[in-house]
């Protein structure tokens, strides 16, 4: 083990969570806020419960003024064809907000049987 390979593997938990992590981070009452970075249009067809949607295209300090700066903001988009995810964790990391990517987004969250919501 090296030690850049030592610091590459704790760096990434620091940015990324599991739908395994999210879902206890929930249940557990954490302070996180998951953030649907894709369009509003996906978000009201299906989503992750209790996700605000906040389409990246849209992302400013004036759409986040309202959010609240205390929590870790938890980004999803599709999946991992799908980078909205990355673009709305680096716009509000830009803007000032602790954030985290939820790997493989709404298809893995899914995929590992947690509940959607939606039309």
């Amino acid at each position: 083990m090296t030690a850049d390979q030592l610091n590459h593997y704790k760096h990434k938990l620091d940015f990324e969570m599991d739908s395994w992590d999210v879902n206890e981070a929930l249940g557990n009452g954490e302070p996180i806020m998951v953030v649907d970075g894709r369009s509003a249009e996906a978000y009201a067809q299906e989503h992750i419960p209790g996700a605000i949607s906040l389409p990246h295209r849209n992302i400013d300090a004036e759409s986040t003024a309202s959010l609240d700066r205390s929590l870790t903001y938890v980004c999803y988009c599709d999946g991992i064809g799908c980078n909205a995810s990355t673009k709305t964790a680096l716009k509000l990391l830009m803007l000032g907000f602790e954030v985290r990517e939820l790997i493989g987004g709404l298809d893995w969250w899914k995929r590992d049987g947690y509940p959607t919501e939606g039309s």
